[in-house]
């Protein structure tokens, strides 16, 4: 039978979204620099991923490493870069913004949904930046955001699985918990199990460099990840 829970690869390269696609693995997140958290990557390498996969794509839409609290600047820049992948045939955009005292932006960020429709939005671990999940995962409800990206506030995901059906129950199907961070093979079947989980997310950063160019070893890594569910 058929795996129902939907597998999200974040990706940097062409290889590794064919490596993924050919695993079968059902959705990209694609990046820059995952080495530092993720970065949006150029529309060069856009174009060339969404010619070489048939894979539903979102876009990490971060304009740079480090904190989530953007300026004047960083925000129109945010903004352009959205603009730009309204044209490029991709499914999604991951993205997000906090305010200086580490809460959500719903403003700022309710925007940016509001710039990419009819994109599917995303709201990533900045998230997990929050000092109170519960009240941030009521503040992303209000943006408009799809589902929101989240280790529920640890550095691994497997590490906070009652925090994790708590949000999912907060939830309540008005948005998707997306779990994801430090998730692998060896990991996985906990999450997996959780009542309410549609979707995971893994760069498979913890058990192989992100710039590591020896494809078969994300391959079969991949491979292993999707065989544990």
């Amino acid at each position: 039978m058929a795996n129902p829970i939907l597998l999200e690869a974040a990706v940097a390269t062409i290889e590794r979204a064919r490596a993924a696609e050919r695993v079968g693995a059902h959705r990209l997140e694609l990046c820059a620099s995952l080495e530092l958290g993720g970065l949006t990557p150029s529309l060069e390498l856009v174009r060339e991923v969404r010619a070489a996969v048939r894979l539903p794509i979102h876009i990490l839409v971060r304009p740079r490493a480090g904190n989530f609290v953007y300026t004047t600047g960083e925000f129109a820049q945010m903004r352009s870069e959205i603009l730009a992948l309204l044209g490029e045939n991709v499914q999604g955009i991951v993205t997000g913004v906090l305010l200086p005292d580490n809460s959500i932006d719903i403003t700022r960020t309710r925007e940016l949904i509001a710039l990419a429709a009819p994109l599917s939005v995303t709201f990533h671990r900045a998230f997990d930046e929050t000092k109170n999940l519960e009240l941030a995962l009521e503040d992303v409800v209000a943006t408009g955001a799809r589902r929101v990206l989240t280790s529920a506030g640890k550095p691994i995901a497997a590490d906070a699985i009652d925090t994790i059906r708590h949000l999912i129950t907060q939830a309540a199907e008005r948005i998707m918990i997306l779990p994801g961070g430090g998730l692998h093979a060896g990991n996985i079947t906990s999450i997996a199990s959780l009542p309410g989980v549609r979707e995971l997310h893994t760069g498979l950063g913890t058990v192989l460099p992100y710039n590591d160019p020896d494809v078969a070893k994300f391959e079969s890594a991949l491979r292993a990840y999707l065989a544990a569910l």
